[in-house]
């Protein structure tokens, strides 16, 4: 494992990952279920995070629009998180960017569809209480 050397820190020393432990420790300790976490245990966290976020990234800008702009944009990965199956879980975290109007348009339209379904169901109600 200390073979893997990612980068360099602020002294120009070798490390071996590039997220901030202190961080990633923070994020795990968060949960309820952990009480102590292993050096070990968060070193290779990091690691796994890293690799998974170049993943995401590479894949994105790969079959994203970014390969003709020459970037990756935030619509390239709400784009594979909503269409690749393996991302799919990603899909709440990074929806697909709308503008509010459009947001509020979708609001009202649900509220209306409810609202008719509501009146439907009263209204089967009422006629098999007549009969």
């Amino acid at each position: 494992m200390a073979d893997m050397v990612v980068g360099k820190d602020k002294c120009g020393e070798q490390r071996l990952v590039s997220l901030p432990l202190s961080r990633i420790r923070v994020i795990m300790k968060s949960s309820p279920e952990v009480s102590s976490i292993n050096q070990e245990a968060l070193v290779l966290t990091a690691k796994a995070t890293e690799l998974f976020v170049q993943y995401l990234a590479t894949y994105s800008y790969r079959h994203g629009s970014g390969k003709e702009k020459k970037a990756l944009t935030y619509s390239d990965l709400s784009n594979t998180a909503e269409e690749s199956e393996t991302f799919q879980f990603l899909a709440d975290i990074l929806p697909k960017k709308i503008l509010a109007s459009k947001y509020l348009k979708m609001l009202k339209e649900k509220r209306e569809e409810e609202e008719e379904e509501e009146n439907n169901n009263d209204e089967t109600d009422d006629d098999e209480a007549e009969s």
